[in-house]
């Protein structure tokens, strides 16, 4: 299982490093001490969190005022649930404040190794974008 850095966790969940070291320090996320004392999150773990704080309220980061966004259509996010039937799989990512859902052949989840705590990217293709400015 892959594990990440403290800025690594940070930057997938869309918050501060302060406040993913407080989430550890809490003992809210668990941590891994690596040899030379780096301090990790183990991806099963990252998944588990993120799927606990989604059923307890906004995303980790959804709290963040925006100023000004105009999305691009990739987003970098880690694998939080994977659903398998027989020919298809519900691949469900967390990419900052964003949950992604994503219906493709089990086939292509198998291929890509797609499991929770996998950091992977949602490219996004779509003929309707809304860009959205809150007001300043």
């Amino acid at each position: 299982m892959p594990t990440y850095r403290i800025s690594e966790v940070a930057g997938l969940l869309g918050v501060s490093d302060d406040t993913v070291r407080r989430w550890a320090d809490t003992g809210r996320l668990p941590t891994v001490k690596e040899p030379g004392a780096r301090t990790v999150v183990d991806g099963a773990a990252l998944a588990d969190f993120i799927g606990r704080a989604a059923a307890d309220g906004p995303a980790p980061g959804a709290e963040t005022p925006i100023v000004a966004r105009s999305a691009r259509n990739r987003l970098r996010g880690i694998v939080t649930r994977v659903t398998r039937d027989g020919v298809m799989a519900q691949v469900e990512m967390q990419a900052g404040a964003f949950r992604v859902v994503s219906l493709m052949s089990r086939e292509a989840a198998d291929e890509l190794g797609l499991e929770p705590g996998v950091v992977a990217v949602a490219s996004v293709k779509s003929t309707n974008v809304v860009v959205e400015v809150p007001q300043r």
